[in-house]
């Protein structure tokens, strides 16, 4: 696309502007950006401040050309280029320029309204959200580092957390984030909770943080979701890790990226987990259990079946895993697994 754009900028500088916007817009709904990732995208590209207004959704955000978030501001200008989310509906998205929107700024207001709509529809549906606590776009702003600090307050307190002193971030797969509060430090969400906090999902935790260290703790929940795995016989693992239990294995997520190319040791843990139904489940036991006695009652087989297996899994893997390093080695390759497959949120 990129390459299509520098063509068309040659040929038409309209035209090859006008793709360049499309291609920003949808990346950024292919990674699941927020509404000031939109309104950000729509100022910088149009060269002068945007703002986000849905009084439905209780949505309002404005951004200036510079990528920084401001104040509300004075309302909208009817003068103002601006497009409505739906057909027909009311202004929605504004580009603080006189109007009316033409080439490259009518592209950039078509996009982002489309863009949000997207959103929109993801976070909040098409009814108006009635409790402060199910407020997906105020929980955008409180994980938001580039928010000001007023704006990551207000945004507490329509979330009703204005009184709480320390709250985690929760990254769910493939739903949109939830803060929890916790009543200390190190405090994890009870057992009974959990479930509904992560809404049943694979899910990474952030640690606990005073409500304006939220970004931070979003950030190391999003990692925590990488170490996550299904919990079932092809990829068995913990469905909830918490970023706190992490520690320096961090290092092993900057290290191996989503999607890229597996190391030789993952390519052959696959290998491994090719060759037989058993074997994912074996390998996780042999290598978290305390002992290959108690790997063996975790999987409620005789200690020579267990044997019997290992000696086959090593032959696939092509090392020993009962010795310390061998058993290390399998840890980090079972862990680098599921961070070649996972993308985060």
């Amino acid at each position: 696309m990129k390459e299509l754009a520098g063509r068309l900028a040659a040929l038409d500088p309209d035209a090859g502007a006008a793709l360049h916007v499309i291609a920003y817009f949808d990346r950024l709904v292919e990674g699941r950006a927020g509404l000031e990732a939109l309104v950000r995208g729509a100022a910088v590209l149009s060269g002068g401040t945007a703002r986000l207004v849905d009084a439905e959704r209780c949505v309002r955000i404005r951004v200036g050309a510079d990528g920084v978030r401001l104040g509300g501001g004075a309302p909208p200008d009817p003068r103002w280029m601006s497009a409505p989310l739906e057909p027909g509906g009311v202004p929605a998205v504004w580009l603080e320029l006189a109007g009316p929107p033409g080439g490259v700024h009518a592209m950039v207001l078509e996009r982002a309204a489309s863009a949000a709509r997207v959103v929109l529809d993801r976070t909040r549906g098409r009814a108006p959200v009635q409790k402060p606590g199910e407020d997906p776009a105020s929980v955008e702003v409180l994980l938001d580092a580039s928010a000001p600090e007023h704006a990551r307050r207000q945004a507490a307190g329509r979330l009703g957390l204005r009184d709480t002193v320390l709250a985690r971030a929760v990254a769910p797969a493939g739903a949109p984030p939830v803060i929890t509060p916790v009543p200390a430090q190190g405090a994890r969400v009870p057992a009974e909770r959990e479930a509904a906090v992560t809404g049943g999902r694979r899910a990474g935790i952030g640690p606990a943080v005073p409500l304006l260290g939220l970004p931070a703790s979003w950030a190391a929940a999003r990692v925590a979701l990488r170490f996550t795995a299904e919990g079932d016989a092809r990829d068995p693992g913990p469905r909830t890790v918490y970023a706190d239990d992490l520690g320096t294995l961090v290092l092993l997520a900057d290290a191996v990226g989503a999607g890229g190319e597996p190391v030789p040791d993952v390519r052959a843990l696959e290998r491994a987990v090719g060759g037989a139904p058993w074997a994912a489940l074996t390998l996780h036991a042999v290598a978290f259990a305390p002992s290959l006695r108690a790997a063996a009652a975790e999987l409620t087989l005789h200690h020579s079946t267990l044997q019997d297996r290992l000696a086959q899994a090593e032959q696939w893997l092509g090392w020993p895993v009962q010795d310390p390093y061998g058993r290390l080695r399998l840890q980090l390759a079972l862990m680098a697994r599921r961070l070649h497959r996972s993308s985060g949120v």
